[in-house]
């Protein structure tokens, strides 16, 4: 059953960073909640345990950002993150979990998530709603070790790049094959980039064939193309590429 907690709109809250904390377990939503609230920039406006409480405080409240798990019961995250940007494309949703998979991250990133947190990172997440409301979005650091390994290590610029606790937020150094993808990226052909916006919607090369009128064959062949001049190894990391260089 889904429930929510709302501290409601209040003049002591203006000028702060509203924030609302999904997740299933209580303790979770009630750790962050006092976290948060110790911060001067930082009002917590409601709390919530599934996706469909998500939604529900999100239409509500309209907070700056929605911190949310992603695996919960009934309604997990990223498919409330899917209505609640359908809706609102302009919403800065936080996923803060304790998975850093893969297929959670892509997915994530093609939902328009603003960032991908892990919980065991808490010194990251005031941080994190300050560098996300300022039109930035971020990336913890066990997340970004995963993104690395994706897209060998190259971060779009308007990426904020949040390092563990004690650790200096800086970027990983770009190697001369990564800035030669970087480039290759920018000079790809009108029909390249149609096929890579299908990759990373997900479609199979009998679908991408589809819907731009070509073979198969020829869809095998641009894409094998594309990741040569990229220097990707798989449809996972153009994916992620696509996504983080928008």
């Amino acid at each position: 059953m889904s429930e929510e907690k709302s501290a409601g709109p209040s003049a002591a809250q203006e000028g702060r960073i509203r924030v609302c904390i999904v997740d299933d377990d209580p303790f979770v939503t009630t750790s962050l909640a006092t976290i948060l609230a110790a911060e001067p920039d930082v009002a917590v406006a409601g709390e919530g345990c599934d996706g469909e409480a998500a939604v529900a405080l999100f239409e509500r409240e309209r907070p700056d950002v929605l911190l949310m798990d992603i695996q919960m019961p009934g309604t997990d995250g990223l498919a409330a993150a899917e209505r609640i940007l359908a809706a609102h494309p302009e919403a800065r949703i936080v996923f803060l979990t304790t998975f850093s998979d893969d297929e959670y991250i892509v997915r994530a990133l093609r939902l328009g998530a603003k960032g991908y947190l892990i919980k065991q990172e808490v010194a990251t997440i005031a941080p994190a709603l300050r560098t996300v409301t300022s039109g930035q979005s971020v990336l913890g650091g066990e997340v970004l070790g995963r993104v690395e390994a994706l897209v060998q290590g190259r971060g779009p610029s308007g990426t904020a790049w949040l390092a563990p606790a004690g650790v200096a937020a800086v970027p990983p150094a770009q190697s001369a094959e990564q800035a030669h993808a970087a480039a290759a990226l920018e000079l790809l052909s009108e029909r390249e980039h149609a096929i890579v916006e299908q990759v990373a919607e997900g479609l199979d090369n009998k679908e991408i064939a589809a819907a731009l009128y070509i073979s198969e064959g020829t869809v095998r062949n641009h894409i094998s193309a594309i990741l040569q001049k990229l220097q990707l190894k798989n449809r996972t990391q153009l994916a992620i590429a696509y996504y983080r260089a928008r």
